[in-house]
């Protein structure tokens, strides 16, 4: 996203010679379907996007193209790799059908390689990862599994919003305003609300050489939403920022951004990269009024 931010046009691939580069891997953030089609149609070549966990030690859900490559479903990272029984649950641990939204869990048992435990710390390994649901692994992502099985990891558990009794998939309205080709990254998050429960609100950040007004830009990702998603989102607030807080792994601090937005007190993350980006998102929503001191 970072490349296709500062050249949208991919001019600078030409100046290379990657005849040897024979596909591009995607992991940490999750690969939204405008880069993953930007970076196949640049580079000319298979753009596979894969999902694992520190704590799983090796990919989930892939497409095993050393052995097979199944067709890429754009916003997907393709299927279960062998010795994951990938489910997904309603919020009583019920596998839910296909196509429907909820909390993505592992069958135990886990395969080998995985974490057998926490250092030092057995009954928090316990809580953490097992006991939500019952013979499951919890990996704290939320998506959906297709009729052809392929995953799509939508958000953080976290990350899903309850707008006025409709469940939400932040990520679902990112890759929305991802689409916006004036957009060159994006987060949204879920902000308390006093009459819905929860809100959207959504940052942008635009591509390079795009001088439009800001609020021509915020009103067409509030239409693209409406549009796409339904009125039911009630998308209303998108924020054009610089940057966005990241780790220095490049993963958006979306937990800390919304503690900011309700002014919640929060411990600045170790891992962050620029803590500065947070006074800039700080002073991108006293803009509209929102922030308040912590």
């Amino acid at each position: 996203r970072a490349v296709k931010r500062e050249d949208p046009k991919g001019e600078e691939i030409g100046k290379y010679d990657i005849s040897c580069l024979r596909a591009l891997y995607l992991a940490g953030e999750r690969a939204d379907p405008d880069t993953v089609i930007w970076a196949q149609e640049k580079l000319g070549i298979p753009v596979y996007d894969h999902w694992w966990q520190t704590e799983t030690g090796y990919t989930i859900v892939g497409n095993p193209a050393g052995l097979e490559a199944l067709p890429v479903k754009v916003g997907s990272p393709t299927v279960p790799m062998p010795g994951y029984d990938v489910q997904i649950l309603n919020e009583a641990g019920e596998p839910q059908p296909a196509g429907t939204l909820g909390s993505i869990a592992i069958k135990l048992p886990l395969p080998p390689g995985t974490l057998p435990t926490l250092w030092n710390a057995e009954d928090r390994f316990r809580k953490s990862y097992l006991t939500t649901y019952p013979g499951y692994y919890e990996t704290g992502d939320a998506g959906r599994i297709d009729e052809d099985g392929y995953l799509y990891i939508m958000a953080r558990t976290d990350d899903v919003i309850n707008v006025a009794g409709h469940r939400l998939s932040t990520g679902a309205m990112e890759e929305v305003l991802a689409g916006h080709p004036d957009v060159a990254e994006c987060a949204v998050i879920g902000v308390n609300d006093p009459l819905k429960g929860q809100a959207p609100m959504g940052f942008v950040c635009l591509s390079k050489g795009v001088d439009r007004p800001h609020a021509e830009i915020a009103a067409e990702c509030q239409q693209r939403v409406r549009d796409q998603i339904g009125p039911v989102a009630a998308y209303k607030m998108t924020l054009v920022v610089d940057r966005l807080p990241k780790t220095r792994s490049g993963k958006i601090l979306r937990a800390t951004m919304v503690k900011l937005a309700d002014a919640e007190p929060f411990k600045l993350p170790a891992t962050i990269d620029d803590p500065a980006i947070l006074d800039e998102i700080k002073s991108a929503l006293q803009t509209i009024g929102y922030a308040r001191d912590t």
